[in-house]
């Protein structure tokens, strides 16, 4: 059986990064490699052992183009509205709550905020399959 580890983003500013995401998910470093050309920083927290991988390229200077192909990554929360309103304080970009169901079941509650390179982060209500 395989097991998922890390999901890898590039990113442009590794201090700007590294800020957003321990203060809106609490991930940390978990190990730091530094290459000539590049660095790749893992980050995590203790809800789980799958990582973040930051990949940052020295020698990038302009933002990277997302494209279109990129979806997102998703975090589960205790209390939806309450991370909402901290993320908000906070002054992070992020869109409306939206409660999502079919047939009248709700399937998630959801919101979305945006990393500092614009990268798409779906934090979601912790419930049915998202535990």
């Amino acid at each position: 059986m395989a097991k998922l580890v890390h999901s890898m983003i590039r990113v442009l500013d590794e201090t700007r990064s590294l800020d957003f995401y321990a203060r809106a998910f609490g991930l940390e470093v978990a190990d730091r490699l530094d290459f000539e050309g590049f660095t790749l920083v893992y980050l995590s927290n203790p809800e789980n052992t799958f990582e973040l991988e930051l990949t940052i390229n020295k020698d990038q200077t302009d933002p990277y183009d997302l494209g279109n192909g990129y979806g997102h990554i998703a975090f589960v929360v205790d209390d939806l509205d309450a991370e909402h309103t901290r993320f908000e304080a906070a002054g992070f970009s992020l869109r409306k709550i939206v409660d999502f169901q079919q047939e009248g079941k709700r399937l998630a509650r959801f919101f979305f905020v945006q990393d500092p390179d614009g990268y798409e982060i779906e934090v979601m209500q912790r419930h049915g399959r998202f535990q």
